[in-house]
């Protein structure tokens, strides 16, 4: 099978990438040649998906799958209905979970689930990609699954202040300082590991029958985000110094961190993955996350320029504690 990944060696690309290898998949990455793909197996295309003029190689194949792991706004969609109508027989685009309601009306969700998130652009843009590719497939026939990732991690850490690709919280963990965990704690969320995600999302590629279907795929693991923060405390050696802060309250003073607060983890979600698990039998995640997450810590570790502590999001929280305290 003749894959394209544009993208394909980020946080949750890559694990897939590694699979899919490991299927035998004639996997091909579209990269812009500035980092060193160390993925032995996979065959390097240079170009920049965002100028069609060094795209000149991909005129010459045709495949059985295109995965675009970046696109963000519908005018990338725009551009890859162009470059691959009639030359890829399965088009996968990554959205994401935050596209789900907010806020739910029920709190188990399916695919079903209404598509509606007013508070975050990078949902909303998400959400205009799929009503997009659904007019291709409604219309045209292009031939599109969707797959909406909810917090997935390998190389990053997955809580909602000072982590992911930052090191902050988990820095003032070790130093004993204060950290922010939203609302009580106590509402419930899933992390999912990319190396379970991936066994989900490889089945998909080339299944004719996932054809205008979209999916999420996440662990069935459900945590308080008080067992998430303890978990990554537990698993750095120390005890954290949790200060619980209403969202409300914490975007008020720190809007930028609406997007990842009230548009996204501030109140409980539990997915159903009966659907993934229907097309793709045997499915299951299987690496929970006090597991994944020291692995994580140990690759950052590996590494220590991988621990970035952004200044500003260290200002951003100082501040949300100072007010909080002094309120």
């Amino acid at each position: 099978m003749k894959v394209l990944f544009i993208g394909g060696t980020g946080n949750i690309s890559t694990a897939s990438s590694r699979l899919a290898l490991t299927k035998g998949m004639d996997l091909y990455l579209l990269n812009r040649g500035k980092l060193k793909v160390d993925l032995p197996g996979a065959t390097s295309i240079v170009g920049d998906i965002s100028k069609p003029e060094t795209l000149t190689e991909l005129d010459t194949h045709k495949w059985d799958v295109v995965v675009n792991w970046i696109a963000f706004d519908v005018n990338d969609i725009e551009r890859d209905l162009e470059l691959f109508k009639g030359k890829t027989k399965q088009y996968i685009f990554i959205s994401s979970a935050s596209c789900y309601q907010t806020p739910l009306s029920y709190p188990v969700i399916t695919e079903s689930t209404p598509l509606c998130n007013n508070l975050w652009d990078y949902s909303n843009n998400k959400i205009q990609c799929e009503d997009r590719l659904l007019k291709a497939y409604r219309e045209e026939g292009f031939p599109i699954t969707i797959v909406r990732p909810s917090l997935t991690y390998d190389t990053v850490i997955p809580i909602a202040i000072g982590g992911f690709d930052k090191y902050n919280t988990a820095d003032r963990i070790l130093k004993g300082k204060e950290i922010i965990v939203h609302g009580d704690g106590t509402s419930l969320w899933t992390v999912t590991h990319a190396d379970d995600f991936a066994k989900g999302f490889v089945g998909l590629l080339g299944l004719t029958q996932a054809i205008g279907h979209a999916f999420h795929i996440t662990s069935d693991e459900v945590l308080t985000w008080n067992m998430i923060y303890k978990i990554l405390a537990d698993s750095l050696g120390k005890e954290a110094k949790v200060v619980h802060i209403a969202s409300d309250f914490i975007c008020k003073v720190e809007p930028s961190f609406t997007g990842t607060l009230l548009a996204d983890k501030a109140e409980s979600v539990i997915f159903d993955n009966t659907k993934i698990k229907t097309f793709i039998p045997g499915f299951k995640a299987t690496i929970p996350f006090a597991e994944g997450i020291k692995r994580t810590l140990k690759w950052l570790d590996e590494n220590p320029e991988r621990k970035i502590i952004d200044r500003d999001t260290e200002e951003k929280i100082e501040n949300v504690l100072s007010v909080y305290h002094t309120q």
